[in-house]
């Protein structure tokens, strides 16, 4: 699962280096366009949805909370 996030990742922004960023998001290489379509990638990709109220930049820091996150919705 980790391959196919980073791979994600990569097709929305290919020039940020997401290996050296713990926050996406504070670090700049992700905005909120860039969140709608990782959510919405994640979501064709694994089949999956991810809730509403799970929609929060705390849940798509880094790697390690987005996997946390897929985690979390396939087993409810």
């Amino acid at each position: 699962m980790r391959e196919e996030i980073l791979s994600i990742l990569q097709n929305i922004r290919p020039e940020a280096d997401y290996a050296k960023s713990s926050n996406y998001i504070d670090d700049g290489l992700l905005d909120s366009f860039d969140l709608v379509a990782l959510i919405s990638d994640i979501e064709d990709t694994l089949g999956i949805q991810i809730p509403i109220t799970e929609i929060k930049q705390s849940n798509f820091a880094n790697i390690d909370t987005i996997i946390s996150l897929i985690e979390q919705v396939k087993n409810k």
